[in-house]
């Protein structure tokens, strides 16, 4: 790795201060969008229903259940909430519960190794980046499986059945409980709102139908978008990228600045909205021509996915 290791080596102690301070409001504005703009989707599209509006609200409602995602990944490393008991129980009643996570301990430990270890042989994210770049067949092949829910319905298949792992059936029971217990019970309520308002079967098509579908595509973009094909594993500057995304392609594929992935990086615990900042100061500093920045995710596919 790069002798560049420490947030000290790109910012200023000042710099530093500021990228790190969370703010509760700032946060709690990013979850109360997010939220509210699952529930406007299921409004919109449950009144005005045609092809047109549900293909645009599985989009939507796709990438906000990555936002969801992107909040919690703020959580685990501290940039939610100042308070960790508050920061922690948001994570997993807010933003984990209502989709299919729980408790944030379980992820925050795995994700500090890749952190530790980024694009080494010991990242536990490794094989997300590895395989790049790939034919066009072999990513036709995934993005099919991905839309039409193959891979959701694995992915998720896994969950479930780790979910009810024991020796007895009270003991799977039990440990079903903890795992999802709770998830359905949300999820459950979720479907009795749909029924009230006369529309109990939109909540599979925009809920469910979102989850197996777009967000397992974005989901694989984004993997592709921060760590695949970059030109230097062993460089902090250009084992990790960023991505200048369009208005359209942070409103269906990288909500809440995921896209500034390198920024993230070099500061693993600035919140989501401070990212762009950070990215601007590494511009102002003169690091543009050493980071690995793409414009859009089109150029990203054209490295991952060449002719």
């Amino acid at each position: 790795m790069s002798d560049l290791q420490r947030p000290s080596d790109f910012f200023s102690p000042t710099e530093i201060t500021y990228l790190r301070s969370v703010s509760s409001w700032r946060s709690t504005l990013a979850i109360v969008h997010c939220w509210g703009v699952i529930f406007g989707t299921w409004v919109v599209a449950s009144i005005w229903t045609n092809p047109l509006t549900v293909i645009l609200a599985i989009m939507i409602i796709g990438a906000r259940q990555l936002g969801l995602f992107v909040l919690t990944h703020d959580g685990a490393h501290g940039a939610l909430y100042a308070n960790r008991k508050v920061n922690d129980w948001v994570c997993e009643w807010i933003l984990n519960r209502p989709f299919t996570d729980e408790k944030i301990d379980t992820y925050r430990k795995y994700h500090v190794k890749h952190h530790v270890n980024t694009q080494q042989e010991d990242d536990p994210d490794l094989a997300l980046s590895k395989p790049f770049p790939i034919s066009k067949s072999s990513f036709r092949r995934k993005v099919i499986r991905d839309l039409t829910g193959q891979t959701g319905w694995d992915q998720y298949g896994r969950i479930f059945r780790a979910a009810f792992k024991g020796d007895t059936l009270s003991q799977r029971l039990a440990n079903a409980w903890r795992r999802i217990g709770p998830n359905v019970v949300i999820n459950l309520l979720f479907l009795a709102g749909f029924a009230v308002a006369g529309v109990w079967y939109m909540y599979f098509l925009l809920w469910w139908v979102p989850a197996l579908t777009w967000n397992r595509f974005v989901v694989r973009l984004r993997n592709i978008g921060e760590h695949a094909v970059v030109p230097d594993n062993d460089d902090r500057l250009r084992n990790t990228r960023t991505t200048i995304a369009s208005w359209w392609e942070r409103a269906l594929i990288a909500p809440y600045n995921v896209q500034y992935h390198l920024e993230h990086h070099l500061v693993v615990n600035c919140p989501h909205y401070k990212l762009k900042d950070a990215h601007k100061m590494l511009i102002e500093k003169g690091y543009e021509d050493q980071m690995e920045i793409q414009k859009g995710y089109k150029a990203i596919l054209a490295l991952a996915v060449p002719s």
